[in-house]
């Protein structure tokens, strides 16, 4: 009988240890941080800009106050005629101290194609650029995000983008600033040729923005982002592709499953994709569905990046 006592009281010490230490191991794995900086991007609340109830001022304070993000991306469209109003930035920047918000990148649309088939043209979009580049080297970004678009076949798109890009960086990095090209539709959304694309540029500088919503590489209506998509690239496979030169990740979203799950994309599966890359840089969330307001979109996409950087 001594000897089951003393086996009894040895067990039970050894369950009440386990419960003792458990329960810190459980709340670590809990509390802790991803593997990636989140950000914000701005086009996260392009309705509440266009409908002008929050101004692109505001942004780095909402970012921070209301999500507790301490990095955001701008959208040049919400101060398209602020790249050179030194006064401006210098508020902005003023605001991003107050909130203790660092800047990562800005992302450009509308300066022209630097795909485009005339030389003069691509020239003009070049030096349409170099205005955001300034100003994103002011507010102390790391990148500006640019898009490859142009007429034309892949080959002479590529072509010409390459030799734009290239050009753009070389002002770009007296800054030391990245150009980075997402994903944005077109021959952009096909995963080799993008690839290939900035491997023929070979600048360290210029690399990818892998967004995890835009992969249609054909529509029927020939439109970049409107019409029903006939052709499209495994999105899995190119950011398996890409990861060795992104730059930041644009983590889209449209809808959520009960469980507070992606439902157009896998997360868990994407996230392991990016984390064996040995990536440890910033994610920005880019909500952009219908169904849940702004603010909602954007706290469960952060959620469930919290969520998927622990595990």
């Amino acid at each position: 009988m001594l000897t089951s006592r003393r086996q009894f009281l040895k067990q039970a010490a050894t369950v009440a240890a386990t419960a003792a230490v458990a329960p810190p191991v459980v709340a670590a794995a809990l509390t802790r941080a991803p593997f990636f900086e989140i950000s914000l991007a701005e086009w996260s609340l392009h309705k509440a800009l266009f409908a002008k109830k929050i101004t692109n001022l505001d942004f780095p304070g909402i970012a921070k106050k209301d999500y507790g993000i301490s990095a955001v991306e701008y959208v040049n469209q919400f101060f398209k005629d602020k790249a050179q109003d030194k006064a401006y930035l210098n508020e902005l920047l003023q605001r991003c101290r107050d909130h203790g918000v660092r800047n990562h990148l800005i992302m450009v649309d509308g300066e022209g194609d630097l795909g485009a088939p005339s030389e003069a043209e691509r020239r003009q979009a070049v030096e349409n650029h170099y205005k955001w580049v300034d100003a994103a080297h002011h507010l102390g970004c790391l990148s500006i995000r640019v898009n490859a678009f142009g007429k034309g076949t892949a080959a002479e798109v590529q072509q010409a983008a390459v030799e734009s890009l290239g050009r753009l960086s070389d002002y770009a990095q007296q800054a030391k600033l990245n150009v980075i090209v997402e994903n944005h539709g077109s021959y952009t959304s096909d995963g080799k040729w993008l690839l290939s694309t900035i491997r023929q540029v070979g600048k360290r500088s210029v690399g990818i923005l892998p967004d995890f919503g835009n992969f249609c590489i054909r529509r029927d209506t020939g439109e970049l982002y409107q019409g029903k998509c006939l052709d499209s690239y495994d999105k899995y496979q190119a950011v398996r592709e890409w990861m060795p030169l992104a730059k930041g990740v644009s983590a889209k979203t449209y809808e959520f499953d009960a469980a507070g799950n992606c439902v157009e994309t896998d997360y868990p599966q994407m996230f392991r994709i990016i984390k064996d890359s040995g990536f440890t840089g910033y994610v920005g969330i880019e909500y952009e569905g219908e169904r849940l307001s702004e603010d909602e979109g954007i706290r469960k996409t952060k959620a469930l990046l919290e969520k998927v950087g622990r595990a």
